[in-house]
């Protein structure tokens, strides 16, 4: 029983909810799709490793792979398929880029 509410909470906690939102420029904000889903696992700088999140400022993963990753998840990430759309999806893993890059 305590298996499923700590898998619960672990996806609330990493946004793991169901809002499919539409095409419009603020849903495409890629920093702020990372902000509302991402941050708690990632920290705002890709760097927290909470739950076993990878240090995104060292990620040498592409633009590709990261949207694969973050549509269908793995290990203990998410898939957020059902979440957010596949423009959604290219926004935030652009952003993740750059979060290589201030390193």
């Amino acid at each position: 029983m305590l298996v499923p509410l700590g898998l619960s909470l672990l996806l609330a906690a990493c946004g793991g909810t169901s809002d499919n939102g539409g095409g419009n420029a603020e849903t495409l904000d890629g920093a702020a799709i990372f902000r509302k889903y991402c941050v708690t696992c990632h920290g705002s700088n890709g760097k927290l490793g909470m739950s076993g999140a990878k240090d995104l400022s060292v990620s040498a993963l592409s633009l590709e792979d990261r949207v694969a990753l973050i549509t269908n998840g793995r290990g203990l990430m998410a898939s957020y398929r059902d979440v957010l759309s596949e423009d959604q999806i290219k926004a935030v893993a652009e952003y993740t880029l750059q979060l290589r890059q201030q390193q």
